[in-house]
C-alpha cells in the first residue's frame, strides 16, 4: 500500500543540508506520477521550514510506539 496525500510521515534519514534529522515529522503534500513525494516539514508554530521531494524509502509511516518531541531547528548553511 502506498502513501496517501496529507499523510503524516517520519523522515527515515538525516538531511543535514536542510537541517532535518531522522525522526522529524512531515506531511505529504503532493504525490508525483514518478513516485516522488513532496513532504512539508513545519515548525511547532506552523511555519514551513522545508519542502522536499523524497522517495518512499526516505520516509516511513508513523508507528504506535513513536513519541513526538520538539527540538530547535537550525537550517544548515
Amino acid at each position: 500500500m502506498g502513501f496517501e496525500l496529507l499523510e503524516t510521515v517520519v523522515l527515515d534519514r538525516d538531511m543535514p543540508e536542510l537541517g532535518l534529522r531522522k525522526g522529524d515529522l512531515g506531511a505529504i503534500v503532493h504525490i508525483h506520477e514518478t513516485g516522488e513525494l513532496e513532504v512539508e516539514f513545519v515548525s511547532a508554530a506552523g511555519r514551513t521550514e522545508a519542502l522536499v521531494a523524497l522517495v518512499p524509502s526516505d520516509i516511513r509511516r508513523v508507528a504506535d510506539f513513536d513519541l513526538v518531541s520538539v527540538r530547535p531547528f537550525r537550517r544548515s548553511a
